[in-house]
Parts: C-alpha cells; structure tokens; sequence
C-alpha cells in the first residue's frame, strides 16, 4: 500500500497548534505564563534551557516558534513594542553604515531614525519605494538594510516586495518588509524575497488592543542569534504575560483577517461614494494606482483607510461626533479605531514633513474593526454630515 504524502498545515492549523502545543507537564492546552526572573540550576553550568528571564523565557519561546511558523520564516525574535524591534534591528548596525527607508512610515521611525541613532554614526535615506527606480537609485555602496512599509501608514502606497527583493540582493543589500498592516494572513513578505520582517504585535497580531510587543521574523540563524544577543544584551524584551497575550491573539488571526478585510471593503466603497469625502485611500478600490499590484501580492486589501476631509476643521469636527468608531492612536483591534495622522501618529515629522509626503491637515486613518460594517458606516456618515 502506497505511503500517503505528509500534509503541510494550513495557516489555521499552524496559528492553532504551531509553539502552542500542550504543556508537557500538566496537558494544558493555554501556554503557561511563566511568571519567573530566574531559574534554579541543576548544578554548576547545567540548567534545563533557562537562565534568567531578560535572555530567555518558556512563554517567549513558545511565541516566537509560533510567529516563525505563521510568518514563514526560520527564527522570530520578540521585543516590548514595535519601535523596540525596529531599534534593535538597527543595532545590528555599526557606524557608517546606511538604511534605505520608504519616505511615508510610521512617523515613530524616522524620528527613532533621525532623533537618536543618526548620532551614532548610522545614515539614513527616504525614497519612495513604490517607485522600483528611485530603490535603485537610492542604495549606496554602504547600505545594509532596505527598510520597507507596505502599504505605508497613512497613506496606503504599495511597494513591489518581489521586483525591490531582486534589487537588493543583487546589491548585497538585506530587505526588511513591515508587515503590520496586513499580518501573514493577508500578505506573506518572505515568500516574495524580503530577508526579514516587522511586526507591531501591538495590533493585529495581538488583535484586541490589550498588549504591546513587537517582533523580528528572520531567514537566517546568523540573523536570530545576532538579535538573541542583543535581547540579552539591551534587554527591550517583551513580558511573559504580553506574550500570552499575543499567543492568544494568534490562534484567532484567520477567523478575525477575513472579518476586518470584507469590512475594510465595505467602509471603503461607502466613504469613495460619500460626497462630503475628498479622496479615499485604499489599495482595494480599483482608483487606487497601485490597485492591480495590490491584489497580485496580497491575499486581500486589508481594513486600512485614509480619507481626505479637506481641512483640519473638518477633521476635529467629524471626529468629534464618531460613537462606534474610537479616537484613538493604535489600529488592529477588534474595535474600529480612527486617528488624525497629522496631530497623533506623525506629528513628530513637523507640518513641512508631513507635506513633504503628502500627509495633511484634513487626512483621517481608521483601522476598520470588526463591528457590524452597517454600524460603522452609519456612525462615519453622522460624523461625516458634521462637516
């Protein structure tokens, strides 16, 4: 009788089961926080794995085997937030050497990039990396890293991670993709070509808006143990309870992608068609110019919107009337969130950088939660009539 072939586990399957096995010692099918700053040892360089918690921790462990496996890739590395991963793939730097970074991030890096490590010696660049030219053109003899967020926050531009992957390579050059926005369900950066990526676990990973984290997914081990060292080393580490937290998130990230896509779908078209809307940006609407790139590269578009209100007056006064929707920094949660990048997330740029990309005054971002989509657009057309 022929031997049936091994299944791969689905991505349901591996968010369920993969680094959340039952425990060993008690059959219990939660990982276990290990509450512990320490760990007795069997004698004098013999231990069972465990130190002490900043280097290693079983619930850590348990995460990044987890985040590995989800992701794609060999090893993941967790931090106590997003700019604390971002700070630390940046440790893996010395001084001269230069990062490449799309020109319309998080505003929280390039003030991490600009603010603080610039004055160790480490350069710096800002190119719009939807434009593979400007990728190539950009990379120096000295650069290390090619830092890429796709789609950028906020205003949704979508990079090519395959055709900026053959660039880099053939330069010598490490592609970093950030992830947070689309998580492994919706887009998958290391198959494509990028050497490692990002997550603000914070958000959709986690998916509930109760915990911080961020993380590192790597291709390499000489990457994993680089990054190991300076957990140990830096001590940016993230909390046992913060990991439960995010393995808890993790189990339920196929059930919950689907749910934020189709209604990031739904506010989308509604806010396209609302007359009091300047522009919409959204990788899913077929006016998006990077739409056809979008879909060949993501699963779905994700629940990411920006809008144009037209003024800084009509933001504050939408705002000021949301009920379902939550003002508020974050994204990724169950809950639907809207912000005001110019006044919250990149407000660090300054008012001549944030035109500089074309973040204004009157741009609104909201994270489309997963609320009934009839709720949520009810509440954005009452807050919209206040304009």
């Amino acid at each position: 009788m022929a031997r049936q072939k091994a299944r791969t586990p689905g991505f349901a399957t591996t968010c369920i089961h993969a680094g959340q096995e039952p425990d060993p010692s008690t059959g219990a099918v939660a990982v276990p926080i290990f509450a512990t700053s320490t760990y007795v040892q069997e004698g004098l360089g013999k231990n069972k794995g465990y130190e002490y918690a900043r280097v290693s921790n079983p619930t850590r462990t348990r995460l990044e085997q987890s985040l590995a496996a989800i992701e794609g890739g060999r090893h993941a590395r967790v931090f106590a937030s997003g700019m604390a991963a971002v700070s630390a793939l940046c440790t893996m730097l010395k001084a001269g050497d230069h990062v490449l970074c799309s020109h319309n991030v998080y505003g929280g890096v390039p003030r991490l990039f600009n603010q603080i490590l610039a004055h160790y010696g480490l350069e710096f660049t800002y190119a719009d990396t939807s434009d593979t030219l400007a990728v190539e053109r950009a990379l120096r003899k000295n650069t290390r890293f090619a830092y890429v967020e796709t789609p950028t926050n906020p205003l949704m531009s979508i990079s090519d991670i395959e055709a900026i992957a053959r660039i880099c390579h053939k330069r010598g050059v490490d592609l970093v993709v950030d992830n947070t926005f689309m998580s492994p369900y919706l887009q998958r950066p290391l198959e494509l070509g990028a050497d490692m990526v990002v997550h603000s676990t914070t958000k959709f990973l986690n998916g509930h808006s109760d915990g911080l984290g961020g993380a590192i997914i790597c291709t390499r081990d000489d990457q994993a143990e680089q990054l190991a060292f300076i957990q140990k080393s830096v001590g940016a580490i993230m909390s046992p309870f913060e990991c439960w937290l995010v393995l808890r998130g993790v189990k339920t990230l196929e059930v919950r992608m689907p749910r934020h896509d189709q209604n990031g779908r739904e506010v989308a078209e509604f806010l396209a068609g609302h007359r009091k809307v300047k522009k919409v940006f959204y990788p899913g609407l077929a006016s998006h110019p990077q739409h056809q790139l979008a879909a060949r590269q993501m699963r779905g578009f994700g629940s990411m919107i920006s809008f144009e209100t037209g003024s800084l007056g009509n933001a504050k006064r939408m705002l000021a009337r949301v009920r379902v929707c939550s003002l508020g920094e974050s994204l990724g949660g169950v809950e639907t969130l809207i912000s005001h990048p110019a006044t919250m997330t990149h407000a660090a740029l300054g008012e001549k950088g944030r035109k500089a990309i074309g973040i204004t005054d009157g741009m609104v971002r909201i994270s489309v939660g997963m609320e009934d989509a009839g709720d949520i657009i009810a509440d954005l057309d009452q807050a919209l009539d206040a304009m």
